[in-house]
Order: structure tokens, then sequence, then C-alpha cells
């Protein structure tokens, strides 16, 4: 069994996407992760080494956002989640890339691509 752990709602500029306008102007992004992790060590010892320190997680994952511009969130979530991954006790992640603004010239609520990636 393990245990997850998430931040959701995580917000950052970024300046992706394929359109000259995205790259000019920038938009917000929206980025939620699930950690999948086994906490029963630092449970157990009341220990934040045993464990991953959502708040440095939060600052890393958005300096991935506000970084090198990418065309597709894809891309984008693929880098999230090699961020996810480099925590040594996470064995798996699951990160969604929400862009609110996207481009569409239509009504619409959200476009968000989601991917999970596990250690190998």
């Amino acid at each position: 069994m393990t245990d997850r752990i998430s931040v959701r709602g995580l917000r950052a500029r970024g300046r992706h996407g394929v359109l000259p306008a995205e790259r000019e102007l920038g938009q917000e992004f929206v980025v939620d992760v699930t950690l999948f992790v086994d906490t029963a060590p630092a449970a157990a010892d009341d220990d934040l080494a045993k464990t991953v320190d959502y708040g440095q997680l939060a600052q890393d994952l958005v300096k991935v956002v506000e970084g090198e511009p990418v065309d597709l969130i894809e891309t984008l979530a693929q880098r999230l989640a090699d961020v996810c991954l480099s925590r040594e006790r996470v064995l798996s992640a699951e990160v969604s890339v929400h862009k609110p603004a996207a481009p569409i010239p239509l009504p619409f609520d959200d476009v968000v691509v989601t991917i999970i990636r596990s250690r190998s």
C-alpha cells in the first residue's frame, strides 16, 4: 500500500505555448501533484527527513513553470514529474497542468493535461 501527498492549485506565471503571444505575454498555469510515498517511517519517527518536504517541492515546481518556455503543456508536465521523482522517497507521481487561459476561441472552463510517471 502506498500513501499520497498532494499539492493542489499551485499557481505560477509562465510563457509556455506555441503562439507568439503566449511566449510574449505569458499566462497563469495551475499545477496539481500527487506523490505516492510510504509515509510510515516519517510518521513513526515524526521526522521530515523521512518524507517529502512539500513546501520545498512547491518552490521547485514554480521555478519550472516560471523557467524555460516549452511549446506543449505535456512537456511542462513531464518536467514537473521529473522534479517530483527527484525526491528519493517518491515512488510515482501524478501531475496535472491546467491552462485556464488557453487560446481557444470558444467558452471553456479549463484545459488540463495529466500524466502519471514512476521510477524506472
